[in-house]
């Protein structure tokens, strides 16, 4: 299932929303170089989170096969990889899908919040995703990069905040398009199940290079902070807007 755009309007500019979406295609273009091999091989191995070498059990100068002709040489632990590795992506899909769940959920959790608590709570979701990662598995020498886990943690709190805003979404059924709007409870939901899913390793979970955990635990962190990191007076205000905007089309 894909969004497509959801029924829930904002009463604030998306100003936080925007300059992250800003930051993510600004490393693309400027540090990964829009996908070119090299530049891109090179951001995700010194920029890129690795648990194995940020925790110190694999010794610097290791070599690290990623697939044909692409090795990374470990080196000494940083921390700054943990906020990095948030802002790099694999690939033109993995970034344009990012980006894009980003606008359609990020706009409404900044409403509730307001641009500076917003980005705090971004960041820590991004934070709790890589954590989630590394617990998972604390041993591995694969990068890992993008918003992901940040971008989890933000859908998580559109769960918890705005759970019966209907999502309109393109569902795929093999060579079956259709649409429908979904209360994003069970959108976000189902989303959720699929990353537990593909967690699990007796069901192949850490293969592919998908962070499922990551995304797990962004999603979570999301839907704990969403409510604490709420501004009252924010979250009315949207509310109200949203019942105005509803009832403008009842016959």
């Amino acid at each position: 299932m894909i969004p497509l755009r959801d029924e829930n309007p904002t009463v604030h500019p998306p100003i936080a929303t925007v300059m992250l979406i800003g930051l993510n295609v600004a490393a693309w273009v400027l540090l990964q170089g829009l996908g070119s091999p090299r530049p891109l091989l090179g951001s995700i191995c010194t920029l890129g989170l690795i648990p194995g070498e940020l925790l110190g059990s694999a010794p610097p100068g290791v070599l690290v096969e990623l697939g044909p002709g692409a090795r990374c040489r470990l080196g000494e632990a940083s921390w700054y990889t943990l906020l990095s590795s948030m802002f790099l992506h694999g690939g033109w899909f993995h970034i344009i899908g990012n980006m894009w769940f980003l606008w359609i959920f990020g706009d409404n959790v900044e409403d509730a919040m307001g641009p500076l608590r917003y980005l705090f709570f971004y960041l820590v979701c991004g934070l709790a995703a890589a954590a989630a990662q590394i617990v998972s598995d604390p041993g591995s020498l694969v990068p890992m990069v993008g918003a992901s886990g940040a971008i989890g943690g933000v859908m998580g709190a559109y769960a918890r905040l705005y759970p019966h805003a209907r999502i309109h979404t393109l569902i795929i059924l093999g060579f079956f398009f259709t649409t429908a709007a979904i209360p994003a409870i069970f959108m976000l939901g189902y989303w959720l199940i699929l990353q537990l899913l593909g967690g699990l390793p007796a069901l192949g979970g850490g293969t592919g290079g998908v962070a499922f955990w990551a995304h797990v635990g962004g999603f979570v962190a999301g839907a704990i902070l969403a409510k604490p990191l709420a501004r009252a007076d924010y979250l009315y205000q949207h509310l109200s807007q949203a019942r105005r905007q509803r009832s403008r089309y009842r016959f």
